[in-house]
């Protein structure tokens, strides 16, 4: 029921697509004649409004600032869940470490409602406070860890509404020490919702790493994902294809039980790159479980050898740090 006028106009029909249907008889055709010339007024101003709602709205997005003491931020995200993006974030860190030792690497777990960094970096407890009462990171395998997963029982679940969480994420990213950092990796919830936004317009990102696995369900939530952060301005680093071929343990024979380079097809979509291929691998999933990731437990295994060369290819694409 729409007001027009001072008539109320009720729709006769709807299709089955659920599209209102033109309504019958003159009187009502007149009527509708009239909206559409106001609709056709309106649109000659529509510019003009646009710009005007961009002014307002540019107002009110917050300035960009850096975290202290960290020379580059790299988000690693992705569209849906359980595709291994934490699982990915935590060996990216601790490859960015390995391929080069020089390089001090913190890990941020910007996923409030469903922490997983504490459990895969064998972490617990509270963070202590520093002199100038920000709080200091743990530290496991050479990695300065912050996650919302110290701060709340394990068990405790997060029962918070957008602006708490929003609160939450502002304390993660301006209260913590860092100290002096050459790579801040931090594993994104999933989705492109209030914390990526948040995540994006506060601090200055220099590139995201989509996760997803080869399956079409998963890719076009990646799609949706890497789309996101381009109308953020943030660079797309390139694409991780994760769980993308099994291989049988006994008799070798590899198996694509997600599909085959679905990743490499959005990749070309997008004009993207594939920064490389994640099998899927039992000791993988073992090691995220018992808080040994496979980079730092098995360094010798093709797996970890995989991550390095996903590690590598992200800084090769990396912007040059300020100085």
């Amino acid at each position: 029921m729409f007001l027009m006028g001072s008539a109320l106009w009720r729709p006769r029909e709807t299709s089955a697509a659920g599209f209102l249907a033109f309504p019958r008889g003159l009187a009502e055709v007149q009527r509708c004649t009239g909206l559409l010339c106001s609709m056709r007024l309106s649109g000659a101003e529509s510019e003009t409004l646009k710009q005007r709602r961009t002014q307002v709205m540019s107002r009110g997005l917050p300035k960009q600032k850096p975290i202290e003491g960290v020379k580059q931020v790299i988000v690693v995200a992705s569209g849906k869940g359980g595709v291994g993006k934490s699982t990915t974030a935590v060996n990216l860190a601790l490859a960015l470490a390995v391929n080069d030792s020089s390089k001090a690497i913190g890990l941020l777990d910007a996923d409030v409602y469903g922490p997983s960094i504490p459990k895969m970096m064998n972490l617990k407890g509270n963070p202590e406070l520093a002199q100038n009462n920000l709080m200091r990171p743990l530290l496991n395998y050479g990695i300065a860890c912050m996650s919302m997963g110290f701060l709340v029982e394990e068990t405790a679940p997060v029962v918070w509404r957008g602006l708490m969480v929003m609160s939450a994420i502002e304390r993660l990213l301006r209260q913590v020490d860092w100290g002096q950092l050459d790579y801040l990796v931090v594993d994104m919830p999933p989705g492109t919702g209030d914390v990526q936004l948040s995540v994006s317009q506060n601090i200055p990102i220099s590139g995201a790493v989509i996760v997803s696995t080869p399956q079409d369900i998963a890719l076009i939530d990646a799609h949706k994902g890497a789309e996101m952060f381009r109308k953020v301005h943030v660079p797309v680093l390139g694409l991780v294809q994760n769980m993308s071929v099994f291989q049988c343990p006994k008799c070798k024979h590899k198996t694509h039980i997600f599909g085959a380079d679905g990743a490499r097809r959005l990749a070309q979509t997008l004009d993207l790159d594939v920064l490389g291929d994640i099998p899927l691998h039992l000791s993988i999933r073992e090691a995220s479980d018992t808080g040994l990731p496979v980079v730092f437990s098995k360094p010798e295994s093709d797996e970890t050898k995989a991550y390095l060369r996903v590690a590598a290819e992200v800084v090769r694409r990396l912007p040059l740090p300020p100085e």
